[in-house]
């Protein structure tokens, strides 16, 4: 799993030089593609973790006044909404160089 406290990217949105951010692969469509599939898996992890801290909650006899109460949901709940969005994870992780990535060689004859 990912700590995402130890993250440092940034919880705004924050406008970055594509020319500059595109440097490793020489082309724009390339570097956001790569940051795209990496936002991908981090949603998709923080999703699946998020659901099996709530599913400790869940009981087959849930009723309307157990749910509106629980508290440590409610809390758990707005930890991950106060976590960096996974693009702005992903973006920071490209930036500090702690993605891997590779480039196809199939040359493409048009």
């Amino acid at each position: 799993m990912i700590d995402y406290k130890k993250s440092n990217a940034p919880l705004n949105t924050v406008t970055r030089d594509m020319i500059e951010l595109s440097k490793d692969t020489g082309n724009v469509y390339e570097t956001v593609c790569i940051i795209a599939k990496r936002a991908n898996e981090i949603a998709a992890q923080m999703k699946d973790e998020l659901e099996k801290k709530l599913q400790e909650f869940s009981s087959l006899n849930d009723n309307l006044e157990e749910i509106n109460e629980n508290r440590e949901q409610i809390e758990i709940s707005r930890y991950y909404e106060r976590l960096p969005k996974p693009t702005l994870i992903a973006t920071q992780e490209y930036v500090d160089h702690k993605l891997f990535f590779r480039k196809s060689n199939k040359d493409r004859n048009i």
